[in-house]
C-alpha cells in the first residue's frame, strides 16, 4: 500500500495528531455527518449547523432533494477545502417504488437486473446538470420486499445517479409506470446512518459543550483527516511543510513516503509525518515516479488547508 522513499522523524514540537485537538481547533477543522430530515433542502440543513456553531462558512457533499432523508456530510469551515475529496463518493439508498399497476413478482425481479452493471441516464429537467445521456453503475438494486403496488428497494450507485428517474426508467421498461414514493441515503461513501446525528443532536451536543461537557461535541465531530481516508496520500517531512503552505507545490524531494497506484492528474490529500491534512493537490508524477525521483513537482497544491506559521520555514 506504501511505498517508503525516506525513513524520516517528525518533530513533536511543532503540529499535533488530529485525535489531540481540541474542541475549539476541531471544529473548524472537522466533519459532521447530518442526518437530513424530510422537508428542509440540503442548503438549509448546512445554514442551520452553520448557525449552530457560528460559524462564517459549511459546505454539503451530495444534495438531497427536500423530500428525501439520510446522510448529508457537512463540512464545517475550513474542512470546505477538503470538499473536492467528499465530493464523487459512492451512495446508497433505500426507498419505496410505487407501479402504477399489478406486475408478476418475477417480472419485476427479471426487469430490475436490466438495471444493474452500467447504464444510461438522462438527467430530469430539474436536475443541476445539463440534461444529457450519462453512463452511471449501479453496483446492486435489491427488492426487500414487495407488498402489491409497492417495492420496497435498496440500490448502491455511483455519484451522480438519479434515483427518482431509475424508478421511473424500471416504469417505463415494465410498461405500467412507476414513481418513487420515499427515499432514504443510507450511506456516502463509508460514512453510513449510524453514525448520523440529527439537527437537535448537533444543537443539543454545541450546548452541552458550552456549559462545560465536550463529550457529545466531541463524538460527532471527525476531524477532516478522517473523513478522506478514501482519498490517494503523500507524506511529507517537517522540512517541506511550511513551503507547501504558502503555496509551493510539493517536490519529490519533500515526499517521505506514498501511497500506490497514484496517476497523474488525480486531485490527492498531503499529509504531515503527524497525519495532519497539510494541502490537497493535482499529482504531477505517478506514484513510482515519486518514489525514484530526486528532483521535479510531485504534486502541484492547489488547496492549502494548513495554517501558516504551525511548523517553522526550513533553510539549507
Amino acid at each position: 500500500m506504501w511505498l517508503i522513499k525516506s525513513d524520516d522523524q517528525t518533530d513533536t514540537k511543532h503540529g499535533k495528531s488530529p485525535s489531540e485537538r481540541t474542541i475549539d481547533e476541531l471544529i473548524p477543522t472537522s466533519v459532521i455527518i447530518s442526518d437530513k430530515h424530510s422537508g428542509p433542502t440540503s442548503h438549509q440543513i448546512s445554514n442551520w449547523i452553520k448557525e449552530i456553531f457560528q460559524l462564517k462558512k459549511v459546505g454539503h457533499a451530495g444534495t438531497l432533494d427536500p423530500a428525501v432523508t439520510g446522510v448529508l456530510p457537512v463540512a464545517l469551515e475550513n474542512s470546505v477545502k477538503a470538499m473536492p475529496l467528499l465530493m464523487g463518493l459512492d451512495k446508497e439508498y433505500v426507498g419505496m417504488m410505487h407501479l402504477h399497476k399489478d406486475v408478476p413478482e418475477d417480472l419485476i425481479r427479471s426487469t430490475i437486473l436490466n438495471f444493474i452493471g452500467r447504464i444510461k441516464q438522462l438527467p430530469p429537467v430539474k436536475s443541476a446538470v445539463a440534461r444529457k445521456l450519462r453512463e452511471r453503475e449501479i453496483y446492486f438494486f435489491d427488492i426487500l420486499e414487495i407488498d402489491g403496488k409497492d417495492v420496497l428497494f435498496k440500490v448502491g450507485c455511483e455519484a451522480g445517479t438519479y434515483i427518482r428517474k431509475l424508478v421511473h426508467d424500471i416504469g417505463v421498461q415494465l410498461k405500467v409506470g412507476a414513481h418513487m414514493s420515499e427515499l432514504r441515503r443510507t450511506r456516502v461513501g463509508d460514512f453510513t446512518e449510524d453514525i448520523s446525528h440529527s439537527l437537535v443532536e448537533v444543537k443539543d451536543a454545541v450546548e452541552f459543550w458550552k456549559e462545560g461537557d465536550e463529550k457529545l461535541l466531541k463524538k460527532l465531530l471527525i476531524p477532516v483527516e478522517y473523513a478522506i481516508l478514501h482519498a490517494k496520500k503523500v507524506f511529507v517531512k517537517d522540512s517541506a511543510i511550511a513551503s507547501v503552505v504558502n503555496g509551493s507545490p510539493v517536490f519529490a524531494s519533500g515526499i517521505s513516503r506514498i501511497q500506490k497506484d497514484i496517476i497523474r492528474g488525480e486531485t490527492i490529500a498531503v499529509f504531515s509525518l503527524k497525519e495532519e491534512l497539510v494541502s490537497i493537490g493535482i499529482a504531477k508524477m505517478t506514484s513510482e515516479e515519486m518514489l525514484n525521483k530526486k528532483r521535479g513537482v510531485a504534486v502541484r497544491t492547489d488547496r492549502v488547508f494548513m495554517q501558516k506559521g504551525i511548523y517553522p520555514s526550513w533553510k539549507k
